[in-house]
């Protein structure tokens, strides 16, 4: 493997340089197909190496032998060396998770036990369309992992939550194949958080972006059609942008922490109307005969995942949806890090018997709302808002957490406390002339997601007008 030279100070420019791993001195220019690769196929990218080298242009130069250069800021220098990962069991978790609260926030769908066990339970691999390629560039004298991102090679585009079918067909129409394209995200997660995982450190900023021109060199050099790294945030976003990125925006519904100590000291800033109608929905659940429980940590055992499944299954069958996450994953996630997991269970209060669920991670800064499921037969008014979102502002609350997040879409969130906020995404599409398109239409519905965010916030907030102007 090829070493990289980076200075060790966070102000330098970094230059990304690609080379074959047998040694061939071709190097592909952007948006052209390398001569030895076909379009389209799914060949393993763990055969490529990076090299970057600091400047004080920061611009892209193509080069095949390497000389270790002092930098211009600094004449001390380290070595990085880039590899590629087709599966987090190749990578050393502690190793891993470093990188992934690089941010100073847990979020605990980046870290290496949440990813391995989409892996691990069959959820997010090459069968189901989701080839594991998770970049890692490590200090190549010290064997230090640096940074990472967590990549994927698809064949389709399920799973992701912003939606590129109508980019599919511009492909389509001008003769060039979409699939398969590379994507950086959580698998089946719309949360918002970081892709590119850099360690902290006096190297970071470098590191940063040298995976982000990296990426960029990493797809020219495989011909699929597009980088797609999607829910990141608002910073990493704007960094990618300025290094030729497309960006996204979208909209999700979080609900924000005042500093509220209770349930009641939240509804206490809504507005009379919203007040009196969440009193009245969970009246409803409580009235039906139900036990809610906050399960977490040793207190998940195997019957709880076993029914939480059961009710995810039918309620994506009732849905004519798709269950992405196998039976397994759950599992997993119960003995990977059950502390991280927060499971609400509807229970029938005379039998025992599971009625619904809703799964919750918990992060440092953040509850992140994820599924919910509801037993065969079950039709209980108002549990699904109970669970998913009135039982999260509680745990939050207990907790001390700054938010909760509660998904992807849903209007209906917002009388019950949850705000328009914007989500974040940023891409690379190969061709020029579709890239172009896509700028161009990116252009006018980032201006009608602006105008859909401000109408929203000002016209359908629950809360007060003075508990409004302090979120």
């Amino acid at each position: 493997m090829q070493p990289a030279v980076l200075p060790s100070c966070a102000s330098a420019n970094v230059r990304s340089v690609w080379g074959s791993a047998i040694g061939k001195s071709w190097l592909p220019q952007r948006r052209s197909r390398a001569a030895s690769q076909r379009p389209g196929s799914l060949r393993p990218l763990s055969t490529i190496l990076c090299r970057c080298i600091a400047e004080s242009t920061g611009a892209l130069q193509e080069q095949h032998e390497l000389s270790q250069q002092p930098s211009a800021a600094s004449g001390t220098q380290i070595v990085l060396r880039l590899q590629v990962a087709t599966s987090m069991s190749e990578v050393k978790p502690s190793a891993w998770d470093a990188c992934a609260n690089g941010s100073g926030e847990m979020n605990p769908f980046l870290l290496w036990s949440f990813l391995n066990a989409l892996e691990e339970s069959g959820s997010a691999v090459k069968r189901q369309g989701w080839i594991p390629q998770h970049v890692l560039l490590y200090d190549d004298t010290t064997s230090e992992l640096m940074g990472c991102v967590p990549l994927y090679l698809k064949t389709h585009s399920y799973g992701e939550y912003v939606f590129d079918h109508s980019w599919a067909s511009t492909h389509m129409r001008c003769g060039l194949p979409y699939y398969p394209k590379l994507q950086s995200c959580v698998p089946f997660t719309p949360v918002t958080g970081n892709r590119l995982l850099v360690k902290p450190g006096p190297n970071a900023a470098a590191v940063t972006k040298a995976l982000a021109k990296g990426l960029l060199e990493l797809t020219d050099q495989f011909a699929v059609s597009s980088l797609h790294l999607t829910f990141n945030t608002a910073e990493e976003s704007k960094t990618l942008a300025e290094v030729g990125y497309l960006q996204r925006s979208g909209i999700q519904y979080h609900w924000e922490n005042r500093g509220y100590t209770t349930f009641e000291d939240f509804l206490a800033d809504l507005k009379q109307s919203k007040r009196k109608n969440i009193r009245q929905e969970r009246k409803s659940v409580a009235n039906a005969g139900l036990t809610v429980r906050k399960l977490s940590g040793d207190d998940i055992k195997p019957h709880h995942w076993e029914a939480f499944y059961q009710g995810y299954i039918n309620t994506t069958d009732r849905k004519w949806g798709q269950a992405y996450l196998t039976h397994d994953f759950f599992h997993c996630l119960g003995q990977a890090m059950p502390e991280k997991v927060l499971l609400v269970m509807a229970e029938d209060s005379a039998s025992g018997k599971p009625v619904a669920g809703a799964l919750n991670l918990i992060g440092s800064h953040a509850l992140f709302g994820r599924n919910w499921g509801c037993m065969y037969g079950t039709a209980i008014k108002n549990l699904h808002f109970e669970l998913c979102y009135y039982q999260a502002i509680e745990a939050a609350i207990e907790r001390g957490l700054s938010r909760v997040e509660a998904g992807a879409q849903g209007e209906h969130k917002i009388q019950r406390g949850y705000l328009p906020s914007l989500t974040y995404s940023s891409h690379y599409i190969r061709d020029g002339r579709v890239s172009a398109a896509i700028e161009e239409y990116l252009v006018r519905e980032n201006h009608q997601i602006m105008y859909q965010l401000d109408g929203l916030t000002m016209q359908a907030s629950p809360y007060k007008p003075l508990a409004a102007a302090k979120l």
